[in-house]
């Protein structure tokens, strides 16, 4: 099971510091729902990402876009991933769209330990169906 959003505020930073001592020593759950390898319901697919339900929701509509080419913070990224990048916003504004996110939604992409990010695959959160909240965490 994919649990990205599990757990409260203590169990993130808890997942978050565990993810990041391990880095790399196996295959992601993404890698594993891009390989079908684990079940996910998704929401859309191309060439360059995938889309899927969070199994553990944080907003009444909340869904994750990844690259299929894994690549594992955003921090990490060059200018040769500037096309990509653009491509995961672009399909995270259609599918909020598709999902009837018209008065808008949040995006969050975590980025290492201190960032809470419990996946080491880039992943955009989409969170909408209620009025969000500031600061966020």
């Amino acid at each position: 099971r994919c649990r990205c959003a599990a757990g409260g505020q203590d169990g993130e930073v808890g997942k978050a510091q565990r993810a990041a001592a391990e880095v790399g020593t196996e295959p992601t759950i993404f890698s594993r729902i891009i390989a079908r390898s684990v079940p996910a319901t998704i929401l859309y697919e191309d060439d360059e990402c995938l889309v899927f339900r969070d199994v553990a929701p944080q907003a009444p509509v909340h869904f994750l876009v990844i690259p299929k080419r894994p690549i594992p913070r955003l921090s990490l990224v060059g200018p040769q991933d500037a096309q990509l990048l653009g491509h995961l916003m672009v399909v995270a504004a259609r599918t909020a769209q598709a999902e009837g996110l018209s008065d808008g939604y949040r995006l969050v992409i975590n980025d290492g330990k201190h960032g809470a990010q419990s996946v080491y695959h880039l992943h955009l959160h989409v969170l909408g169906g209620r009025q969000m909240s500031w600061p966020p965490g």
